[in-house]
């Protein structure tokens, strides 16, 4: 949504008038460097989506509806990003679009891409020192927890602008301490294969209907679409899973590779901790109802009195220590010392069905915010 200034006026004045955090005003015209404090006359600026932005009287300013037909759209049918859907990697884009026209606070950033070409998208939201990340659907059948985060996301987002709180909480304060790397689909290839089935014209199709015993129900297929176990992809003791490990060549799940590191959404996610070094990460699995925190000892003394409170937010149960290695978190506790958290979402068989999804959100919430104020 777009507006000009009618007259020169200062950055307070008109985040008063519009009732809208000035972080947030800043951080939607980053270009336009308002952090100098005076707004020129004939300005033209981005803010976020909301009625009830759009619902405020001022003298100062003219909003340029014309300018993005898609929002007036929203304006005039209410019909507001819904989140609360299932979702493959074109429904995902879409909406992650829509979120940067209603948003424009977001950066988004493309950190790799999958084995068929699709972009693994990271959103960046917060102006904090203190950095955080979240995936999920780093599992192919675990495609529910995208859902689950994009609904987190959309209602934290339309907390900050409406100043409305989300779980008792006022969130700008998260948005000026904490910065989210957000990450909501890291196997974008194997989602569309467990939501969608075999496409008939892809390259891998005679591969896939082999290792899945010509089958065409893939609703149980976790790895990528090289029938790589992307969770079990990373260099921490990776040669005891690889020996271990019942598969010994690709397969719908748990087939750790040839090497560490062979498959590049597996790659695209270590290149984004080297890159960032995030003070904490939390990525997002199904089913059990549980939080893995503990890596050999590895982990730091906060990490105990952080899964402490994801415990208490949402009932699930801490796990210190668990029989497993070369996971993404294994990995990031091992080599940066810092807190990772695994969280199984929900209870049941995979693939949870989507009627679970009210359940699962009502309990995990808990943990997305107390993951921004731990």
């Amino acid at each position: 949504m777009k507006i000009r200034t009618k007259k020169s006026i200062s950055l307070d004045e008109l985040a008063a008038q519009l009732n809208i955090h000035k972080e947030i005003l800043i951080d939607c015209n980053l270009h336009e460097k308002l952090e100098r404090g005076l707004i020129e006359e004939n300005t033209q600026l981005n803010l976020p989506f909301h009625t009830n932005i759009m619902n405020k009287k001022s003298e100062s300013v003219h909003f340029l509806n014309d300018q993005n037909s898609m929002i007036h759209d929203h304006i005039q049918h209410d019909t507001l990003l819904k989140t609360r859907k299932p979702y493959d990697s074109q429904i995902l884009y879409k909406d992650i679009d829509k979120l940067l026209m209603m948003y424009p606070f977001i950066k988004k950033e493309i950190i790799g891409y999958s084995v068929l070409g699709n972009p693994i998208i990271e959103l960046i939201i917060g102006r904090g020192m203190k950095t955080i990340h979240m995936n999920g659907s780093f599992h192919a059948n675990e495609w529910i927890t995208t859902s689950i985060m994009m609904h987190w996301l959309q209602n934290y987002l339309n907390a900050l602008v409406t100043g409305e709180q989300f779980g008792g909480f006022d969130c700008i304060s998260f948005y000026r301490d904490t910065t989210i790397s957000f990450v909501p689909m890291v196997n974008p290839d194997g989602v569309d294969l467990v939501v969608n089935g075999l496409p008939a014209n892809i390259t891998y199709h005679s591969f896939l209907l082999d290792i899945n015993d010509q089958s065409l129900d893939f609703s149980q297929w976790k790895a990528n679409i090289r029938g790589i176990d992307l969770n079990n992809q990373y260099p921490v003791n990776w040669e005891i899973e690889k020996e271990r490990k019942i598969p010994k060549s690709p397969a719908p799940r748990d087939y750790p590779g040839d090497a560490p590191l062979t498959e590049p959404e597996a790659i695209a996610l270590a290149e984004l901790v080297k890159k960032r070094n995030f003070d904490r990460l939390l990525a997002f699995h199904t089913q059990g109802e549980e939080i893995y925190w503990g890596y050999l000892g590895k982990e730091p003394e906060e990490a105990e009195p952080i899964v402490n409170e994801f415990e208490k937010m949402s009932g699930y149960r801490a796990v210190r220590d668990i029989d497993s290695h070369a996971g993404f978190r294994d990995w990031y506790v091992n080599d940066w010392r810092k807190p990772g958290f695994t969280v199984e979402l929900g209870k049941g068989v995979n693939p949870l069905p989507f009627s679970d999804f009210d359940e699962i959100y009502r309990k995990s919430k808990g943990i997305f915010l107390a993951a921004l104020y731990k």
